[in-house]
């Protein structure tokens, strides 16, 4: 019976190692930075792995007060690129503590 209780406290601690790593791990993500880029670097933004936007550049030739529709399908295009990657750096990273669990 006691060695059932020692190995339920060995898998505790890892599972409490673990459980830091992840944490560490998604702090880390979190506050790195991702730049996405329209098409001809027209529109630029920067959002943190938390998907908060921290900047926005537009390129003067991309202000065409004739043309919104443009200046709007680039800011969509920069920000698009920017969730993608990092949608893909979460992925790769919290990937290897994830992968076998059922999707919720």
């Amino acid at each position: 019976m006691r060695g059932g209780m020692g190995n339920m406290q060995n898998m505790m601690r890892q599972m409490q190692k673990m459980q830091k790593k992840v944490t560490e791990e998604q702090d880390n993500l979190d506050a790195t930075e991702f730049t996405g880029v329209a098409p001809d670097d027209m529109v630029k933004v920067t959002f943190t792995g938390d998907k908060t936007m921290k900047d926005i550049a537009i390129k003067p030739e991309a202000v065409d007060p004739d043309d919104v529709d443009m200046l709007q399908d680039l800011v969509v295009a920069a920000v698009n690129d920017a969730m993608k990657k990092i949608t893909d750096e979460t992925n790769k990273t919290m990937g290897k503590y994830t992968k076998g669990l059922p999707r919720m």
